[in-house]
């Protein structure tokens, strides 16, 4: 159930950024944006399993992707 939530709110996340960027010139910009909310999306599902943070994250993109990459994972 829970990966349906993240599927969904992944769509609808990158959805709302592709009309939001339709009157704009953005070109190969827009999609590189876009990209980093992806990514940023599914690193913090994988480490917090949370679609409150995944929101969040997923809205600040690549700030969170390198922050991912440059912290260190979490112990269990």
């Amino acid at each position: 159930m829970n990966k349906y939530v993240l599927v969904v709110m992944m769509f609808l996340l990158v959805g709302a950024k592709a009309l939001a960027n339709t009157t704009g010139s953005d070109g190969m910009l827009g999609g590189v944006g876009l990209l980093g909310s992806v990514i940023a999306i599914v690193a913090s599902w994988s480490r917090n399993a949370s679609v409150l943070w995944a929101i969040l994250h997923g809205l600040l993109g690549w700030i969170y992707v390198i922050y991912f990459v440059l912290s260190p994972k979490k112990k269990d």
